[in-house]
């Protein structure tokens, strides 16, 4: 019996809109992140990109439980000393709430080359409209 390997052209590709409103973050990036890797087909293969395209609507509806909000915050440093910036998930929900479900999806692919090209098929919108109507999405409920 021989096993099966993926080639990058004979992948063939979905469209799915999720929509994240009332969901709770983490375990709505986690079901994404197997879709965008391909993790949910049978011809899933470690070393080559064979995930669907996925479209996130409503994000900024998205559920944070317990203290979240307020206690949990994104970081990042400009390599300068001092140069830690620090924010809130309250405010950046505010601010950027495609940011939010972009990185905790992004941290949960693979790093590198591979992750990248993973992540470039993730569309995020804030509200309930999107403009990829030419693509047929289907509407893909999550599950808990």
């Amino acid at each position: 019996m021989k096993s099966y390997i993926a080639k990058p052209s004979e992948v063939e590709r979905q469209w799915f809109v999720i929509d994240v409103a009332e969901k709770p973050l983490g375990r709505a990036a986690s079901q994404v992140a197997t879709i965008l890797r391909g993790k949910h087909k049978p011809t899933y293969t470690p070393h080559v990109d064979c995930g669907d395209y996925v479209i996130i609507v409503n994000a900024e509806k998205v559920a944070l439980t317990g203290k979240k909000l307020d206690q949990k915050m994104l970081r990042h440093h400009s390599q300068f000393p001092g140069g830690l910036k620090e924010m809130t998930y309250r405010k950046a929900l505010e601010k950027k709430p495609e940011f939010i479900f972009q990185e905790a999806v992004r941290r949960m692919l693979p790093d590198g080359k591979l992750g990248r090209q993973m992540l470039k098929k993730l569309k995020v919108y804030s509200g309930a409209e999107h403009n990829n109507d030419a693509q047929n999405p289907e509407v893909l409920e999550l599950r808990y």
